[in-house]
């Protein structure tokens, strides 16, 4: 996608594909180009997938997403007095609003997700990450910034000692089944606790907002943006196929598509894995 206006001539392209077709894709992802060609909004949101069981919920992840991330793009590219984390807040609001009268928000499974979000125009570019997806911003010379909100990877000792117990078990055993609900149970306690000890995640609550990685960098100083979900950063995370500062490059290269899929051919060649075999995966790359 390419728009003129003040600003330099952009360039956009995204790719999302389920982890598991007969699963619907739980991610969302949108570019916005304001009609008067002065910067531009993106938003990636990836669905957290809730344990087998109720969520409180009768409309879904994916139904969540959907309007969270809406809420977030709208808000976003036409309230540009507003912070992206002040955007966040309303988004928040207005999705609980769509299905209070419906569900239990209250519910520790009711639908969330993780928040990426950057906007842009002559001057600044502006950034929010919430929770584990990434935003990579690259500059001219090539290097690269990722920001990223790392707090999920940070649990307290005795949680982390549980995740590894699960990862030391047969997969499959009743000790690993047994050890594994131990732990969902453990970061479930953790995720938008009351005490703030342990990390966030965009559900029913506007005051999350507050809590996201947040910050604005020169317009000049930044050549691109790129987006991933978890799904799509395992390139790095997971499979250690190259570095953060590679992963811009490897996609203008290849593609968002590219990218996608040399994390399904990893993940197909994956004697052992750990979690999710194949996740929804995201990646949205818009050069400036």
């Amino acid at each position: 996608m390419c728009r003129s206006g003040r600003l330099a001539a952009m360039r956009s392209e995204m790719t999302s594909e389920p982890g598991s077709p007969p699963h619907p894709n739980e991610d969302y992802a949108s570019v916005a180009l304001p009609a008067s060609g002065e910067g531009g909004v993106l938003v990636v949101l990836d669905g957290v997938t809730p344990p087998e069981g109720d969520d409180g919920c009768v409309h879904g992840v994916p139904w969540f997403t959907a309007r969270l991330g809406g809420a977030m793009l709208e808000l976003s590219g036409s309230r540009r007095e507003l912070t992206l984390a002040a955007c966040l807040s309303a988004a928040l609001a207005r999705t609980a609003d769509a299905h209070r009268s419906t569900c239990d928000l209250s519910h520790v499974r009711t639908p969330q997700a993780t928040v990426v979000a950057a906007r842009w125009d002559a001057d600044t570019v502006e950034h929010l990450v919430l929770s584990d997806s990434s935003l990579l911003l690259e500059h001219p010379g090539g290097a690269v910034t990722p920001v990223r909100d790392t707090r999920l990877s940070e649990l307290p000792p005795h949680v982390r000692e549980l995740g590894r117990e699960v990862r030391a078990l047969p997969e499959g055993s009743p000790e690993h089944v047994r050890a594994r609900a131990a732990y969902v149970r453990a970061v479930e306690g953790l995720r938008n606790a009351p005490d703030g000890t342990g990390f966030w995640t965009a559900a029913a609550d506007p005051a999350v907002a507050a809590h996201a990685v947040t910050g604005t960098t020169p317009r000049a100083s930044v050549t691109a943006l790129l987006a991933v979900t978890d799904g799509a950063s395992r390139w790095t995370e997971r499979f250690r196929l190259g570095t953060w500062e590679q992963l811009p490059a490897l996609v203008r290269k290849l593609g968002t598509s590219g990218l996608v899929a040399q994390v399904r051919a990893a993940e197909a060649g994956d004697v052992a894995p750990r979690g999710k075999r194949s996740d929804d995966a995201t990646a949205v790359f818009v050069e400036l």
